[in-house]
């Protein structure tokens, strides 16, 4: 009898132990520690005038919220007075530090999140060096 109830508690334990992974997140990479995603107060509007090669400057708005929709605003300076809107969801990369806004073709997409601050990616998502770096980030308000 005591060894029938040793083998039923080692099966419980056993079974009990497999029960608690989440098979969602087997496969995947879990971020460890704080990032933009989890740490920061990122939702919220932010504007900047990014570099333009045959005009003054893309006057450019974000709008990002918690429910992962964006509102994107854009100007070309000293060439239209048109303004190109686009709406939509964006997405999180693996990592939590990259946000890439769905929908929009054609120009950058992805925005490295910091502290009250997105820093837009080239077009393979790629962080924009040289002397011009500084001027492709966006302020929030």
């Amino acid at each position: 009898m005591k060894s029938f109830i040793s083998v039923f508690s080692f099966l419980f334990i056993f079974i009990a132990s497999f029960s608690c992974t989440n098979p969602a997140t087997k496969d995947k990479q879990v971020p460890k520690g704080d990032t933009s995603k989890n740490a920061l107060d990122w939702e919220g509007v932010y504007e900047g005038t990014v570099p333009c090669a045959d005009c003054e400057g893309i006057a450019t708005t974000l709008e990002i919220d918690y429910d992962n929709n964006f509102e994107l605003k854009t100007k070309y300076l000293g060439k239209s007075e048109e303004e190109f809107s686009y709406s939509g969801d964006f997405t999180w990369n693996e990592k939590g530090n990259i946000i890439t806004l769905k929908g929009v073709d054609n120009r950058p997409s992805q925005y490295l999140v910091g502290e009250n601050q997105l820093f837009q990616l080239d077009m393979e998502g790629e962080r924009i060096t040289g002397e011009l770096a500084d001027k492709y980030r966006l302020i929030k308000k």
